[in-house]
């Protein structure tokens, strides 16, 4: 008996002591399956997890500090505004003027995203994570609190911008008139286009949340991507377009209740449909979905 084991131990075949990974695949060492491990993506749980503690560390700073960043975020979402009517400017008519002037459109972003300041319509995904996992009306309360410290914030920073660059004399009749014409094109749109294009500009911003964690060193690609595609939509967001609206009511182009009314409302209900109840849900309902 003993000597028939043997001659079965000596007859296997090495596939009989493979492992599953070998079989499935190349046999590798330990420091490559290492590697191998290291260059898979993270999973969406990852991802959820990742933002969903951005979102509670956002609900529990203090309100000046929210305060302080958001008028921050505000004042720096106009060099969009900016960015883009100065490339509007020197371009003039040539070919494809508006494809490369819709590249100044991410320069805000860029400067909120990377100095970590706060913008709306991100706490539109990151916020609202930590509510969609454990719902409560301590949550609920802290992140109405947070909307509208940082809506508030925006807003101001927007207002303040759009009036000083007006004032100030800073540029050319030139550049103004490019400046105004940004702000009557965004009015030419209908209430229900601000709203529609809203929704889509709030999910865009809400997928780079989503993007910018498994980016790594490709962040700044993901942000210019995704908001210039924003930019060459023609979409709504409420803080850029708030800068480009209130310059053009500023200047007398418009009145303050047209931008409250025709633009503020739709765009604003529009992003957070977009980021919040389309984009930020159906990830959570993803991930919920892996865990069943």
């Amino acid at each position: 008996m003993n000597d028939s084991k043997q001659r079965l131990a000596t007859d296997a075949t090495p596939d009989d002591h493979q492992t599953a990974d070998e079989k499935d695949g190349f046999s590798l060492s330990t420091e490559e399956k290492h590697d191998v491990e290291e260059k898979q993506p993270p999973r969406a749980a990852v991802l959820h997890e990742t933002i969903r503690l951005q979102g509670e560390e956002e609900l529990g700073r203090s309100i000046p500090a929210l305060g302080w960043s958001a008028l921050a975020a505000g004042l720096s979402m106009g060099f969009s505004m900016l960015a883009r009517g100065l490339l509007h400017r020197y371009l003039g008519e040539v070919p494809g003027a508006f494809l490369i002037e819709s590249l100044g459109y991410p320069f805000g972003f860029l400067v909120v995203i990377l100095a970590r300041q706060q913008l709306f319509t991100e706490n539109t995904m990151t916020a609202v994570l930590p509510l969609m996992t454990h719902p409560d009306l301590a949550k609920l309360g802290l992140l109405l609190r947070l909307w509208s410290v940082v809506f508030l914030g925006n807003l101001i920073g927007a207002a303040l911008f759009a009036y000083g660059i007006l004032h100030m004399q800073l540029f050319d009749h030139a550049t103004h008139d490019a400046l105004v014409g940004i702000g009557t094109e965004v009015m030419a749109n209908s209430p229900w286009q601000m709203f529609t294009k809203g929704i889509l500009a709030g999910w865009l911003i809400a997928t780079m949340v989503w993007l910018v964690p498994a980016a790594e060193q490709a962040k700044i690609t993901v942000i210019v991507l995704t908001t210039y595609l924003i930019a060459l939509g023609g979409f709504t967001h409420i803080i850029v377009g708030s800068v480009e609206v209130l310059y053009l009511v500023f200047s007398g182009g418009a009145g303050f209740v047209d931008y409250v009314v025709h633009f503020g409302l739709p765009t604003l209900l529009g992003n957070i449909v977009g980021g919040s109840c389309i984009f930020a849900l159906i990830s959570h309902a993803q991930v919920r979905g892996d865990e069943a």
